[in-house]
């Protein structure tokens, strides 16, 4: 055998080799796109190939057939991304999950009416009081008031005149149902990758929306992604959030970035910090615009800050620095004065301190909040039936 007969059989040999782990790793994980088929045609019977694309394309059109029922929309390079009618599907499944596994008696999810001056009438009536508006008024009801009074009233054989009376009127109860607007901030820093604690986060933020949308489609409600930076998030980013990763493993970081440098980025900056009061203060842009005295933030996180702005700078502290610590405060002190509310949802993680508890009931003190431990499982839960109980508060 000649040198280049020999280099030959060691190139088919190569090729066989790497096609027989693409087989033994097709047949575990049933991902046939892996087989390199025009190679496989070198070493392969055809009826044997016929058969492997014919199989091929019966896994293709199964995937495309399952993520249409799903909503799913593929790119044609085998990618898929959610579509409205994806994310109108999964809010549905884990609302109705949610609601499910609330108990009988406090899964009421519809607040009580409130009488007043409103403007959805109800079907049920009572008499006018002086003040009332006769816009509200029962027509019909009023009308048969009058008809009935002005019988009893008049002589016999006499002629009728029908006039109303102020006590022949009926007036519709009417609800008023006030607007809420809430800012939800999730933390996507890079402790959020243990456990998968992220996947809940965003759970969470899809079943909220489905729920505002469903029942209250007249609040207000803002994601704001929180990480080194505070970044506002439509409904349609949310599935794609990611933890940032951790990129400095020192046991001391101080660093600090000062983002009106032009020669400073973002991607240039470290981003699996924490940073509260920057996102706090993206939240509090959003809610001063909104025209309701009844507004929260939702704050989602596992511990302390580690990052915070002054002024165009940005500094990055770990351990936890009281630095951030006051900077943060000043922050929630600050939605405090402008009537926002803080509720904290802290979830539970290995490293949680004493010090994270402290700072979470200090800031939901300071502006009437609450904190609520939760594992990453129930968040979705606690969120869902907090915002309904909220909302009766609001009503009622």
């Amino acid at each position: 055998m000649t040198v280049p007969e020999a280099l030959d059989v060691k190139d088919e040999l190569e090729a066989i080799d790497k096609l027989l782990k693409q087989l033994d790793e097709a047949k575990k994980t049933a991902q046939l796109a892996i087989i390199d088929m025009e190679e496989l045609e070198k070493f392969a019977q055809p009826g044997d190939i016929e058969n492997l694309k014919a199989l091929q394309q019966q896994v293709e059109d199964y995937i495309r057939e399952q993520a249409e029922k799903q909503g799913l929309e593929g790119d044609g390079a085998g990618k898929y991304r959610l579509t409205p009618k994806a994310l109108r599907l999964f809010q549905s499944k884990v609302l109705t999950q949610i609601f499910s596994e609330l108990q009988a008696s406090r899964s009421g999810r519809h607040p009580d009416a409130v009488t007043g001056e409103g403007a959805v009438e109800s079907a049920k009536t009572r008499p006018y009081e002086f003040g009332d508006s006769v816009s509200q008024m029962d027509i019909p009801a009023s009308i048969v008031n009058a008809l009935v009074r002005t019988a009893g009233e008049a002589p016999e054989g006499s002629p009728r005149a029908v006039r109303m009376k102020p006590e022949d009127i009926l007036i519709h109860h009417t609800r008023v149902n006030p607007k809420a607007a809430t800012c939800v901030l999730l933390d996507m820093s890079g402790s959020m990758r243990y456990d998968g604690q992220y996947v809940n986060v965003k759970r969470m933020g899809l079943a909220l929306d489905g729920l505002i949308r469903s029942e209250y489609p007249g609040d207000f409600l803002q994601f704001i992604e929180m990480y080194t930076f505070a970044k506002p998030r439509h409904l349609s980013e949310i599935a794609g959030l990611m933890p940032k990763p951790v990129t400095i493993f020192n046991p001391v970081v101080r660093l600090k970035a000062d983002m009106s440098n032009p020669n400073v980025s973002e991607f240039g900056v470290p981003h699996h910090f924490t940073n509260i009061q920057h996102a706090l203060q993206t939240a509090r842009r959003f809610l001063a615009t909104q025209d309701t005295p009844n507004r929260q933030v939702v704050l989602i996180t596992d511990g302390l800050p580690t990052a915070h702005f002054e002024g165009s700078t940005v500094y990055m502290l770990y351990p936890p620095d009281p630095r951030t610590e006051n900077a943060t405060m000043r922050e929630a002190l600050l939605c405090a004065r402008e009537g926002i509310t803080i509720n904290i949802f802290l979830i539970s993680n290995w490293n949680q301190s004493q010090e994270d508890v402290q700072l979470a009931y200090r800031m939901a003190r300071a502006t009437k909040g609450r904190v609520v431990f939760t594992a990453g499982r129930d968040l979705d839960r606690f969120v869902i039936w907090d915002y309904i109980k909220r909302r009766k508060q609001i009503i009622s």
